[in-house]
């Protein structure tokens, strides 16, 4: 089927900031809200696609903000676009790439929705424009991390009595070593063989303190760290992987293909947290996808804490991988407060499924969305 050329008209960024469910606590941070980052491109044609760049903690994680997000795109990349073919999507973020250095939240933000815009136009699931699918659901995994032993076990066993989650992350490496690894060996005493437990440490640990970290874990039954050491910190991760029968996990550590060549060269991981986001957008992704391919090197699904529009696109393309050995954490929209969707995404059997539909498969409230627009909060402050 070929398309006629669709000129874009307009690209729009909205901050949304959305109450989470609980205090949500990592070793850098701790969040009481997300502020989800939405991006429409609408073409000549009246089609409209959406992409989402959400990043987590402000810039306590990562070098891009939500602020910084919305600037960068309505100031530098809007004029790139603006008048353009909307469906030459390679043709547009090469564009960019050459005129915009790094920026790789708000690239796959625009990027996913000019493929979720031209996935609509050629009415097939987004998941098409990669391939196609090898499974219409996820196994999805659910952060435990409020911080208390207690409240985590008693959330644990609600999510296995709903069937929700069966796979469970703890975020540690706030406290002493051993007062982490006595904190996730309760907790995995509680599940017990129900379900999996893993750890994700966002590089709060020395490399002595991980070397220890990790044998503790192994012998609470613990079945992978993630990023326990600096992202930066190669060496030390592959003497960790060498000296422990424990998998390991690259997340921060991957920022595109590059980053996923240089890890499998030098064979620092067993477990690539492949994240849109962090890749630069869907194109990178699945390139680092390709790497762990060629290299043996085993995938799960990252999140980067997104609402329903990032968490499907992630879904659209993790759909499309060969392997997913780990499984994925596309869990975000379910620590927030607030729907955003008219059909929310749907979590049943420890996994969310997919939809059939073109696109994303996936339509805004917008009653909802623009409730939720800081801009209008600012507006209704200013005018009390």
């Amino acid at each position: 089927m070929s398309l006629s050329p669709t000129s874009i008209e307009t690209v729009d960024v909205i901050l949304l900031d959305v109450p989470t469910i609980r205090p949500h606590r990592l070793s850098m941070t701790t969040m009481h809200r997300q502020t989800l980052v939405l991006v429409r491109i609408t073409g000549n044609d009246g089609v409209t696609g959406l992409g989402e760049a959400t990043t987590i903690g402000g810039l306590a994680y990562g070098e891009e903000s939500p602020e910084s997000i919305k600037v960068n795109i309505d100031t530098y990349m809007t004029p790139l676009l603006t008048g353009k073919d909307a469906n030459q999507v390679a043709a547009r973020m090469q564009i960019l790439n050459d005129n915009v250095q790094g920026n790789r939240f708000a690239k796959c933000a625009i990027e996913t929705a000019l493929c979720d815009a031209l996935a609509k136009r050629l009415g097939v699931p987004l998941s098409s424009l990669f391939g196609g699918r090898v499974r219409s659901s996820l196994p999805v995994a659910w952060t435990l991390a409020s911080g208390d032993t207690g409240r985590d076990i008693e959330e644990a066993e609600k999510m296995l009595s709903l069937r929700r989650h069966n796979i469970f992350k703890l975020k540690i490496g706030a406290r002493a070593v051993r007062d982490d690894a006595a904190h996730v060996a309760a907790i995995k005493r509680a599940v017990g063989d129900r379900g999996s437990v893993r750890v994700d440490v966002n590089q709060a640990w020395s490399e002595a303190d991980a070397m220890l970290g990790m044998q503790l874990l192994e012998q609470a039954g613990v079945d992978l760290v993630e990023q326990p050491i600096a992202a930066g910190n190669l060496d030390g991760l592959r003497r960790l992987r060498d000296k422990n029968r424990i998998p390991l996990m690259a997340d921060e550590t991957l920022h595109g293909p590059g980053d996923a060549y240089k890890v499998a060269q030098c064979g620092a991981a067993d477990v690539f947290a492949v994240k849109i986001t962090q890749s630069g957008g869907l194109t990178g992704a699945q390139q680092v996808a390709a790497i762990a391919a060629a290299a043996s090197v085993d995938l799960y699904g990252g999140t980067m804490l997104e609402g329903a529009i990032g968490t499907m696109a992630s879904a659209q393309l993790f759909s499309t991988f060969s392997q997913l050995a780990w499984g994925t954490e596309l869990f975000g929209p379910l620590l927030l407060t607030e729907e955003i969707l008219t059909v929310p995404l749907r979590y049943r059997d420890f996994s969310l499924e997919l939809p059939d539909a073109p696109g994303l498969g996936i339509t805004l409230d917008e009653d909802r969305v623009n409730f939720l627009r800081r801009d209008r909060k600012t507006t209704l402050v200013s005018l009390a």
